[in-house]
């Protein structure tokens, strides 16, 4: 019986070897891990930063551009934006009396330069937008 059981303890074979891969599917994984953090990182600092500005925004680095040399084109551009950014009565008082001054510059083919006394007016005017 002795015998029987050494003869089957003979049969079994030797043990086989695995190949072990886990460390490098382990660092595989963090790899890419780490390079969809950074993905999203990327996206998240750009959607950030190109982020639409406000209209008002807008109007107001257009009215703070403001050439004065080409008066009458000063005089339609300071109209029509400062009509888009006046919203309490204040700033729309100051508008209408800068509209109301430059009216003189706009139907016009030859046209003077812009009187400070009109440039002082929109300097307030722009002193006291919110934007």
């Amino acid at each position: 019986m002795n015998e029987d059981i050494l003869a089957k303890l003979h049969d079994i074979k030797e043990l086989e070897k695995i190949p072990d891969n886990s460390v490098f599917l382990f660092s595989f994984l963090i790899f890419l891990a780490l390079i969809l953090i950074i993905i999203i990182i990327v996206y998240m600092l750009k959607l950030f930063k190109n982020r639409k500005k406000s209209d008002r925004k807008k109007y107001y680095e257009i009215l703070q551009n403001i050439d004065f040399k080409n008066s009458k084109e000063s005089a339609y551009t300071i109209t029509k934006y400062s009509r888009l950014l006046a919203r309490n009565e204040r700033e729309k008082r100051l508008s209408d009396e800068i509209i109301e001054d430059l009216r003189k510059y706009k139907y016009k083919k030859n046209v003077k330069e812009v009187d400070d006394m009109i440039k002082a007016k929109f300097s307030t005017f722009m002193e006291s937008l919110d934007v």
